[in-house]
């Protein structure tokens, strides 16, 4: 009996061991988005800083994106004293800013033009992207006001906590996934250098 028992329990912690592995190829768990558009097959993988709540001091309605250029960190004041906190990419020297605006529209997988002034830096770049995959905008944008600034996805994960954009807040496909689930047309945003 001793033995059958032991052979149980070895087989069990096998197989467990399989299905942790299995789970970690999917971020730790099965997911929806790995069908419909997001999970491993989204490019964009997942971002350097990890997405957590956090205690936010800040004095700002919930719902307010709060974006800190230096902390290199976007949160979603969620009240009580907490945010949610995203890792971004921000603008490199020369091209970070700060103020408030709204979110004045959302689009998923939404086509990229040039703004003149990126176009004069770099001549090389297409006139007009498609929304897709290989969009530099990747799986969501929400704009800014009326400015030329977006806070968008990426498929370079590895700009996540990096100064490499034109003004633009970047972060990857599975975090602006859930930002843009969580808020709509009209919402705060507030940024600080």
């Amino acid at each position: 009996m001793t033995r059958v028992l032991a052979l149980l329990f070895a087989a069990l912690t096998l197989l467990a061991g399989v299905g942790q592995a299995q789970a970690q190829d999917f971020g730790g768990f099965f997911d929806s988005r790995d069908i419909f558009g997001g999970g491993p097959n989204f490019r964009g993988g997942s971002s350097p800083i990890r997405r957590q709540t956090v205690n936010f001091a800040g004095n700002y309605a919930p719902g307010t994106i709060y974006i800190n250029t230096a902390e290199r960190r976007l949160y979603l004041v969620t009240g009580n004293g907490q945010a949610l906190q995203y890792g971004i990419g921000v603008g490199r020297d020369g091209f970070r800013w700060s103020g408030t605006h709204r979110i004045t529209a959302k689009k998923e997988w939404p086509s990229w033009t040039p703004p003149s002034q990126m176009l004069a830096r770099r001549p090389d770049l297409p006139r007009h992207m498609k929304g897709g995959i290989d969009n530099p905008l990747g799986a969501r944008a929400m704009y800014l006001g009326s400015t030329l600034y977006r806070i968008h996805g990426s498929n370079e994960p590895e700009t996540i906590g990096q100064a490499v954009s034109s003004g633009c807040f970047r972060m990857t496909n599975d975090d602006v996934t859930d930002l843009y689930s969580r808020v709509s047309v009209g919402t705060p945003v507030i940024v600080k250098n």
